[in-house]
């Protein structure tokens, strides 16, 4: 395995390691668990070669306590990526990969960017668009793989390559959970053992949610979950919302063929945690 810390060290090995080979990217901000590494896993069977980037990037962060806060653990990382037997990790410093400049592009993802999480972290996609057109950049890869669990990244990630025309096929893959059916996040790392105890109760809700869907209109579907969450102690629900899949607009009633997702953000005193479930 080896590790590179500049975009140059990167692109030389590249060079010489990837002629006529496909790629594979799992970007990451560290903190890895499971889930990254079913992604890994799913890179390395589709790819000749696999790249790991590690970065906890500044400018997608709207609260500076939380990039503070957000959990680093670059040793016990490497040690991971090397028993997955990664082929290239990259770890950039912030004044590599923003070239001393650490500030956002202003992208315009044809509203995507203006729902749900949009609403609630100002500046959020920006931050999320720049870092991932410079990971683009600096890899080149032939396919990049993102988890489901920030739903609405990965469509915004799939409207940046489109509009870009960057030559990169975007990948989805499943959300990948607790036994309990807590989504795998690195934030769970923050969690008391009180709050963790109490945090299947989102997917728990979620699946209810689900069902109720089914025989329910929108309003009262989103009524039930404000209702639950107002009976529970420790986990205070920011939004939950119903979109469509492709617009990820807020739906009032149900179209005959639309797609539909429910989309919640919880916090844990300061803790933040997201999920989703398709709904049809």
């Amino acid at each position: 395995m080896n590790v590179f810390y500049t975009t140059l060290s990167l692109q030389n090995e590249l060079k010489k390691l990837a002629e006529n080979k496909t790629i594979g990217l799992v970007p990451t901000m560290g903190a890895l668990h499971k889930g990254h590494v079913s992604l890994i896993e799913t890179a390395k069977a589709e790819n000749d070669i696999t790249v790991v980037s590690i970065f906890v990037n500044p400018t997608q962060f709207d609260k500076q306590e939380d990039l503070t806060n957000y959990p680093r653990t670059l040793e016990s990382d490497l040690e991971l990526l090397k028993n997955v037997k990664c082929d290239v990790v990259y770890v950039p410093s912030p004044e590599d990969i923003y070239n001393n400049n650490v500030i956002s592009e202003k992208f315009d993802f044809d509203g995507l960017e203006k729902e749900m999480e949009g609403k609630h972290r100002k500046g959020h996609f920006d931050g999320v668009g720049t870092i991932v057109k410079k990971l683009f950049e600096a890899v080149k890869p032939t396919n990049a793989y993102f988890g489901e669990k920030d739903f609405q990244q990965l469509q915004i990630i799939k409207k940046l390559v489109e509009k870009y025309h960057i030559p990169v096929k975007v990948i989805g893959c499943e959300i990948y959970r607790e036994k309990d059916g807590l989504a795998m996040s690195s934030r769970n790392l923050r969690l008391t053992e009180q709050q963790r105890k109490e945090a299947p109760f989102i997917y728990k809700t979620l699946k209810k949610a689900k069902q109720l869907f089914t025989e329910k209109p929108i309003t009262e579907v989103k009524k039930w979950v404000e209702k639950e969450f107002a009976k529970n102690q420790t986990l205070i629900l920011e939004y939950f919302d119903i979109a469509d899949i492709n617009t990820l607009k807020s739906a009032k009633r149900k179209g005959r063929k639309a797609k539909y997702r429910g989309f919640i953000a919880v916090y844990a005193d300061n803790i933040r945690l997201i999920d989703n479930i398709p709904l049809n």
